[in-house]
C-alpha cells in the first residue's frame, strides 16, 4: 500500500502497523490523536528531518526598537544567531569600510597570485571584530515568541533590516511527505502501543471474545523500553547542531 499522504491515513497506517484489523486495538480515536500530535512534537524536536535552516529578515520599526525585542512568526523552533549589527559602525562604511580599503590598496597582489595574504587578514579583521566588539546577544523563547536583541539602541535604526538565522518547524499541513517518514511512523506506532498496553493494565487477565488474552502489562513495558531507545537515539544522534538552538 502506498506511504500515507494524510494525518487520517498515517492514523490508520500506525494502527496497522501494531495489528490492526487483525486485532483489536484498544484505543480511542482521540488517543491516536493525542499520540500523533505527541508524535510530531518530539520528531520536530529532536530530528533533523523535523525542522529546517531558514533566514528571516526583518525591517526595524520604532516599536521594535523602543520595545528592544521583534516579534518572531510562528513555528520558529529556535535562534542561532543575529548578523552583526555594529561591523557597519566599528569599520566603517562605504568608501571607508575597512575591507574595501583592504581590497582596494592590495587588488593587483589578489588578482595576480595566492589569496592566502588576504584570507589571513579577513580573518585577523573578523577576529578584531569578535575581540573588541562582539556580536549583539539574543534571548529567545518559542513560547513568549519574542527575539530579545541586547545591544545598544544606536545600533538598532528603523527602517534598518536585521537577519535572523533560525530553525522553523516542518508543518505536515503544507508538506504531506511528513507523514512518510519511517522514524515518525515507527515513534507514533510505538506511542500509540504504548497508550494500547496502558489501557489494557485496567483489565488484566481478562480474556476476550474466544479465549484470547492480552498481556496489558507485557505490551506496556515492551513500548516503553521501545520508546525509551528511539528517543535516546534521536537525542544522541539525529539532531540538528545543538549549539544553534539558543536565544
Amino acid at each position: 500500500m502506498a506511504q500515507p499522504d494524510t494525518r487520517q491515513e498515517f492514523a490508520e497506517y500506525i494502527l496497522r502497523k501494531i495489528g490492526a484489523p487483525v486485532i483489536q486495538i484498544n484505543v480511542s480515536e482521540d488517543q491516536v490523536e493525542d499520540r500523533i500530535d505527541e508524535a510530531v512534537s518530539f520528531w520536530r524536536d529532536y530530528h533533523y528531518n523535523g525542522s529546517q535552516l531558514v533566514y528571516l529578515k526583518h525591517q526595524l520599526t520604532e516599536d521594535d526598537v523602543e520595545n528592544g525585542y521583534i516579534e518572531m512568526p510562528k513555528n520558529i523552533l529556535g535562534i542561532s544567531r543575529v548578523f552583526d549589527l555594529s561591523s557597519s559602525i566599528s569599520t566603517g562604511s562605504g568608501i571607508f569600510n575597512v575591507n574595501y580599503q583592504f581590497v582596494l590598496t592590495n587588488i593587483q597582489d589578489i588578482t595576480s597570485y595566492n589569496l592566502q595574504h588576504y584570507y589571513m587578514t579577513m580573518q585577523n579583521l573578523e577576529f578584531m571584530q569578535e575581540i573588541l566588539v562582539g556580536r549583539p546577544l539574543i534571548r529567545y523563547n518559542r513560547h513568549v515568541n519574542r527575539l530579545h536583541v541586547d545591544t545598544d539602541k544606536a545600533n538598532l535604526i528603523a527602517g534598518e533590516y536585521i537577519v535572523v538565522e533560525a530553525y522553523d518547524v516542518i508543518d505536515p499541513s503544507t508538506y504531506s511527505d511528513v507523514w512518510s517518514d519511517r522514524w515518525l511512523q515507527n515513534y507514533a506506532a510505538v506511542l500509540v502501543r504504548e497508550q494500547w498496553g496502558l489501557n489494557l493494565t485496567k483489565f488484566s487477565n481478562m480474556q476476550l471474545v474466544g479465549g484470547v488474552s492480552f498481556n496489558g502489562e507485557q505490551i506496556l513495558q515492551e513500548a516503553r523500553e521501545e520508546r525509551q531507545r528511539m528517543e535516546e537515539d534521536a537525542i544522541g544522534n539525529l539532531q540538528p547542531l545543538t549549539y544553534n538552538f539558543i536565544g
